[in-house]
């Protein structure tokens, strides 16, 4: 971070100090104080920020940032609201800097296409990216603090619950290109309806200048009927688009496809599967094309990425292959899952899934369509865990798929994979994050050969 004076920071949160000082950072863990910060004092639902404000001036923090009336032996910034104020500065300081800034969010997909979009911008430019979950209205400042000098560009996503949350980020991170990788159900819960999310994921406008390209996804049923007089949008889709794919062909964890773009072609090979990679893929590419990246130098870069946590990691342990993707889970991504498992090579080819969290009223049915597509794809087994896991069992069931075991832990599930389990079989783990699906896949990595 580029260094700030404390009356700097108050002018542009609106608050007062009481002395002048450096700032060199922003801090709001005591655990990660850094010489000459400011520990901003966030009020969060477990803990209060304002009582480590001691501690964090005792540990090196040149000042802190605080809304309510308590003693600090130092130099403070006061304001109204130190959650607002954080994004607040977070805005000021992104304005001082002239980079390219590609905006990133949508249902599904958004961190892997953050991965390969980075791996693209990254070949030209010197970048940043989004780090872990930091996307939200307390992480999305701590991203945009790391921006330097010598920053060329950064890729930054952007996750929402609610109605206005794409709207402040986006107005703090002031995209120069925008991107919508899909409209799912993810959060239909809070927001009410596809058409909902949809409104809530075109906030990413408010922060977008007139004129920038807005990158679509051109398959998605409610993106491709977009349209607009003061952006330039741009569609990307397997099918449909301005960047398509052509000649599909997935073989050992690799995908091989060419990219059809304004009458030119370009062979490119990513290392994973699922049909939904290339989308990630596609839309990474298109971004490289609207920074003047050449169409070799992006594909080189695509061909560079690794699959980060437990999205949809594939690690071949004693002839078996497993597909980890337990990060998160909608019925897009479960589909997804189900295509990128039925596109495995397998002897047997073996689902373990359980709930999707924060579907609402939609959640029975969406567990039900999940049963469904896995009856239809012709999955050989079908292990399930959890409330909303049942649902998935017992649709997969009455739409006569055989083999379909529900179990009340995941202790039960485990054993029961092992037992199935042969050398050359095809496994994939999916769920929500908070179903924690990671312990079966660690039970099962102890009990199978390595």
């Amino acid at each position: 971070m580029e260094i700030l004076k404390l009356s700097e920071i108050a002018n542009a949160c609106g608050g007062t100090f009481n002395s002048d000082c450096e700032i060199k950072g922003v801090c709001i863990d005591t655990r990660k104080i850094t010489a000459g910060c400011l520990f901003i004092c966030i009020k969060g639902e477990r803990l209060d920020g304002h009582q480590f404000a001691k501690e964090a001036l005792k540990k090196g923090a040149a000042a802190v940032m605080v809304h309510s009336n308590i003693d600090i032996p130092g130099a403070y910034v006061k304001v109204k609201d130190t959650s607002k104020a954080l994004l607040d500065l977070a805005a000021y300081y992104r304005s001082k800097f002239k980079l390219h800034l590609v905006g990133l969010t949508g249902s599904v997909g958004k961190t892997t296409t953050k991965e390969f979009t980075y791996l693209v911008v990254n070949s030209k430019y010197n970048s940043i990216k989004t780090q872990g979950n930091l996307n939200n209205e307390i992480g999305l400042p701590q991203m945009l603090f790391q921006i330097e000098k010598d920053t060329q560009a950064a890729v930054i996503e952007m996750g929402m619950n609610h109605f206005g949350e794409i709207h402040r980020l986006s107005s703090a991170a002031r995209p120069t290109i925008a991107v919508i990788t899909n409209v799912g159900t993810s959060h239909i819960e809070n927001l009410g309806s596809r058409e909902g999310i949809l409104k809530a994921k075109l906030e990413i406008l408010d922060g977008l200048e007139k004129g920038s390209v807005l990158l679509l996804n051109g398959d998605n049923d409610m993106l491709k009927a977009v349209k607009s007089d003061e952006y330039n949008i741009v569609f990307f889709g397997i099918k449909n688009g301005d960047f398509t794919a052509e000649n599909i062909i997935e073989n050992n964890g690799e995908t091989e496809f060419d990219i059809c773009y304004f009458d030119k072609l370009q062979h490119a090979v990513i290392p994973a599967i699922g049909e939904h990679n290339v989308y990630n893929a596609l839309c990474a590419f298109a971004v490289g094309y609207y920074l003047d990246i050449e169409a070799k130098k992006c594909v080189d870069a695509l061909k560079s990425y690794v699959p980060e946590g437990m999205r949809q990691k594939s690690v071949l342990r004693g002839g078996v292959t497993f597909i980890e993707d337990c990060y998160n889970a909608s019925p897009d991504s479960m589909k997804a899952a189900i295509e990128t498992l039925s596109n495995t090579k397998g002897s047997k080819k073996i689902a373990v899934f359980s709930d999707m969290l924060e579907l609402g009223d939609y959640s029975n049915q969406a567990h039900a369509d999940v049963g469904k597509m896995a009856a239809d794809a012709k999955i050989d087994y079908l292990l399930t865990v959890g409330e909303k896991g049942l649902l998935i069992a017992k649709s997969a069931a009455e739409n006569k798929m055989k083999n379909v075991f529900h179990f009340e832990s995941k202790q039960e599930l485990a054993s029961k994979l092992i037992e199935i389990l042969d050398f050359g079989d095809a496994v994939i783990f999916k769920a929500s994050r908070g179903m924690k699906l990671e312990e079966v896949i660690h039970s099962v990595y102890d009990r199978w050969g390595k």
